[in-house]
């Protein structure tokens, strides 16, 4: 099972956040709330993901709601690790 701060490491590297990564938690709003958490990071975040986890993400799977919030992302992640 993929961990919150799983999920957090990579994000923050990805999104080069340094330490704000530290504060964020679950209801942690994403898309439109991180300023660095643009289009271009949301490739970016999916691209990391798929490799960390040995996962796919077919298109038709991303949605804003998957970028919603921390948790929300996060649940994403371990439905498609645990399918």
């Amino acid at each position: 099972m993929v961990t919150l701060n799983d999920v957090k490491e990579i994000v923050g590297e990805v999104l080069q956040l340094g330490d704000r990564i530290d504060d964020f938690d679950e209801s942690t709003p994403l898309l439109g709330s991180v300023p660095e958490f643009d289009s271009m990071a949301v490739v970016m975040v999916l691209t990391a993901l798929e490799e960390n986890y040995d996962i796919s993400v077919d298109d038709d799977e991303i949605s804003a709601e998957v970028f919603e919030t921390m948790g929300a992302l996060l649940q994403f992640v371990n439905a498609k690790v645990n399918a």
